[in-house]
């Protein structure tokens, strides 16, 4: 008898793991609050029925992918259906502290996930298989509890599986994650109030400054629910971080050259030293930048070359921020292998590309 697993919440995370883990051995059920999304998983087979909440009690596997808030509302659902004891509830929200305490209170198995991959769009319709290869899956079982039939199922994603407690995460991704979304969202309402006074400062900020706050064009209602669930934390580090720009104005204020200069060297040190090809808990970008010479028919034979070797572009963009050619043409890659690829056969027709940084 096959295996009954359940996602709801059909967005780009659960749509991403239905599409990962469909295979012969699963029944696959789906829900999501929208009915127009409810309707493309339909139509185009995403999982094998679309079900209700009320069918939870024929599941052996619960996947929650929905913000944090909601996941706390569904597992309050939950407690009052009769499961299977054997079944195993598991989320995909980026806090689990809150998450965990609940589920010390719940009467069947619940495993807290949290897979750390992203991508430029949204919604059923950029459900990815392989959006997860090589990211790092984060589980948090409580004490005792197995964690690998879940593993097990979630496998074809090709994840790379860490076990870590649900305190020891949230501040992790605290600093590496949530703090680095609140500081390129204030970036953005400052650069808001600056072309309000100067129309001409939203030009200006297509290039770099567009590229450095990219991470602020996420969902506000899952960010909401971020913060409000790793609170305390994130009381903390924005504390820090505001002393750690106080001590930056003291440094301007007192024109201390050595001080400012090792602000930057220290941080370029560190930065440098990052691992360049590891999925962090940020989505990684795959981006390449194509200097488009003044020619009729330059970007058309970019797009054929890349046609012609069957890599897909997910996101394009003309830059016109330099004055010695036409423009810079932003190409966004679904992973690293494409990017790299593409990269090579634009090169060899005698395009100038580089890479983010």
């Amino acid at each position: 008898m096959r295996k009954k697993v359940f996602v709801l919440g059909l967005g780009l995370i659960g749509a991403s793991l239905c599409r990962a883990i469909k295979n012969p051995t699963i029944e696959l059920f789906g829900w999501d609050y929208s009915e127009e999304t409810r309707e493309i998983a339909s139509e185009v087979g995403l999982v094998d029925q679309i079900a209700s909440i009320e069918r939870a009690p024929e599941m052996d596997v619960i996947i929650l992918a929905v913000p944090v808030l909601s996941t706390l509302h569904y597992l309050h659902e939950l407690a009052r259906l009769p499961l299977k004891e054997s079944v195993i509830v598991t989320d995909t929200g980026s806090t689990k502290n809150e998450v965990m305490k609940l589920a010390k209170t719940l009467p069947f198995t619940f495993i807290g996930g949290h897979p750390m991959a992203g991508s430029h769009k949204s919604g059923v319709k950029a459900g990815n298989p392989n959006l997860f290869e090589e990211a790092y899956y984060i589980l948090t079982p409580p004490e005792g509890t197995d964690a690998e039939p879940l593993i097990e199922l979630l496998e074809p994603t090709r994840a790379k599986f860490v076990v870590i407690e649900p305190e020891s995460h949230d501040e992790i991704v605290g600093v590496l994650s949530h703090l680095p979304h609140i500081v390129a969202s204030g970036l953005v309402r400052m650069s808001d109030k600056l072309a309000e006074e100067h129309p001409r400062a939203s030009q200006l900020a297509a290039g770099g400054f567009r590229d450095i706050t990219r991470i602020a064009s996420s969902d506000p209602q899952m960010w909401t629910d971020i913060l409000l669930t790793n609170r305390t934390i994130l009381l903390e580090l924005i504390t820090g971080w505001q002393e750690e720009m106080s001590k930056v104005r003291e440094s301007l204020v007192q024109e201390d050259q050595p001080a400012i200069y090792d602000f930057f060297s220290q941080a370029k040190h560190s930065r440098d030293h990052l691992p360049a090809k590891d999925h962090g808990v940020i989505p990684a970008f795959y981006d390449l930048y194509v200097d488009i010479p003044d020619i009729a028919g330059a970007i058309a034979k970019v797009m054929t070359i890349l046609s012609d070797a069957d890599i897909s572009i997910i996101n394009l963009k003309i830059q016109e921020t330099r004055e010695d050619i036409f423009g810079v043409f932003e190409l966004s890659f679904k992973n690293q292998a494409d990017l790299e690829k593409g990269q090579l056969l634009i090169e060899a027709a005698d395009f100038r590309c580089r890479r983010r940084s």
